[in-house]
């Protein structure tokens, strides 16, 4: 039986959809910059969910966003917009930007066997939507307009704050809110800014030329796809104090119930122990470490090992740990995919039930993997790589890549490979005595001798 733990209610809950398909709402990344891997651990997060329910045999709708305009360098609605920022930085135009910083996410996210959704929604493709749920939330009282924008009037909606459950003053601290004389309450946030006429991205609208508010992009969307109520709706710990406050607040405000029902988090992951952003300047992307010797799915593997709900902290020696961990996996594999054994069904059944409990315990993917090394320390049997293939449907690791352990590479002295020579040319002259009083000296020097066709290769003993 399937539980998630719903953040809005601080609880683990069976999980039971709406209908026959899982409705699924995934915040996507704001196109202005490289993702880096803190925030590809909650593409992979978001990954894990789909995959859980997947192997539950559930369909799903699934939208995903990508925040091309209207990302204000402050929650509290000020500063500049992000993609017009890193257009003036870039001298290109922001839709370039955009292209571009899109494209890479993507490629990231294939490399990391992230899915995609089922429906990836621009922002820039959705302005009408978004105008039109602006215009409604103004209808019903819950919004007004300013000298430099139509704000949401949070004192209308007394749930603001539940999904946080922090006081007000918390709030607007969490907030980073700029004095504004215009707006009814420090804390009301912006559904639609009015553009200054230097503005790169800007629409016609019912209150002049202006563009979104980031927080009204996702309510809109969510609502065109998915329905007035969805299953699910995923993102990072830090949208809970701030943005998903305020779809809530925005989106149950326009349809007068609950919109959400389930509220699933990804925790942070920490950099040495510290905080990871990129105005730190430590941050690392996945191309940076695939240029250091790293796959991206043993990233992957560092991210699994580690519960979506605590923080990770990353070190390059917890990462090649895991690179050792997961190429160790993949060569026990290999045992058991050549393996001519099979494995009784009680004991393939006892896995599987177990692989199952784990996943279904709010993707428990740590205990999961746990379940994956004791199985393989099992007699090596076709039947148990098989399991694993279909454990792999939630992993997402490619354990079908399953090779044999590579042979050290060893650095032979001129002594040695002289020797090697003296014997392979006394077998092609069939003098076998020689070849094998030459193979003694090397074996008591350390060195095994592997003859082939046309040559030899030298181990370690």
């Amino acid at each position: 039986m399937l539980r998630f733990y719903n953040t809005l209610t601080r609880e683990k809950e069976v999980f039971k959809p709406e209908g026959k398909t899982v409705t699924m709402y995934s915040c996507g990344p704001t196109v202005y910059n490289y993702a880096h891997i803190g925030n590809l651990r909650t593409y992979v997060f978001m990954d894990l969910v789909r995959r859980t329910l997947k192997f539950d045999g559930y369909k799903i709708k699934g939208v995903m966003n990508i925040t091309d305009v209207g990302h204000l360098m402050s929650d509290g609605d000020e500063g500049e917009d992000k993609m017009e920022l890193a257009a003036k930085k870039q001298q290109k135009s922001p839709y370039e930007i955009a292209a571009y910083y899109t494209d890479v996410f993507f490629k990231d996210i294939a490399a990391l066997n992230i899915g995609k959704p089922e429906i990836i929604a621009k922002a820039t493709d959705h302005i009408s939507d978004m105008i039109k749920y602006v215009e409604t939330l103004m209808e019903k009282g819950y919004a007004y307009e300013t000298g430099d924008g139509i704000y949401f009037d949070i004192s209308r909606f007394k749930d603001y704050g539940k999904l946080s459950r922090l006081n007000l003053d918390d709030q607007i601290a969490g907030a980073r809110v700029e004095v504004n004389g215009e707006k009814r309450h420090p804390a009301d946030f912006a559904l639609w800014k009015k553009a200054p006429k230097e503005h790169i991205m800007q629409w016609p609208s019912p209150w002049g030329m202006g563009y979104p508010g980031w927080h009204i992009e996702c309510s809109a969307m969510s609502k065109k796809y998915l329905g007035s109520v969805i299953d699910i709706h995923s993102g990072g710990v830090d949208h809970i104090p701030v943005h998903h406050e305020n779809e809530i607040a925005q989106s149950e405000a326009l349809e007068g119930h609950r919109t959400v029902n389930t509220w699933l988090h990804g925790e942070f992951m920490l950099v040495d122990g510290g905080k990871m952003s990129k105005s730190l300047g430590n941050t690392y992307t996945i191309a940076q470490l695939e240029e250091m010797g790293y796959s991206p799915l043993s990233f992957r593997y560092f991210c699994l090992n580690t519960h979506y709900r605590k923080k990770l902290n990353f070190t390059f020696e917890g990462l090649k740990s895991a690179d050792t961990a997961y190429k160790r996996l993949l060569n026990l594999l290999y045992e058991h995919k050549t393996a001519p054994a099979e494995t009784d069904q009680k004991t393939v059944g006892k896995y599987r039930d177990e692989f199952q409990a784990a996943v279904d315990d709010d993707i428990n993917i740590p205990l999961a993997l746990g379940i994956v090394w004791t199985m393989l320390k099992e007699r090596p049997s076709k039947d148990l790589y098989s399991l694993a293939m279909e454990f792999d449907k939630v992993l997402g690791l490619s354990l079908d890549k399953a090779a044999p352990a590579e042979k050290e590479k060893i650095d032979v002295p001129d002594e040695i490979r002289k020797l090697a020579d003296m014997r392979f040319e006394a077998r092609k002259a069939k003098n076998w005595a020689e070849s094998d009083r030459l193979r003694d000296i090397l074996n008591q020097k350390g060195y095994a001798v592997l003859d082939a066709k046309d040559g030899y290769t030298l181990e370690l003993k």
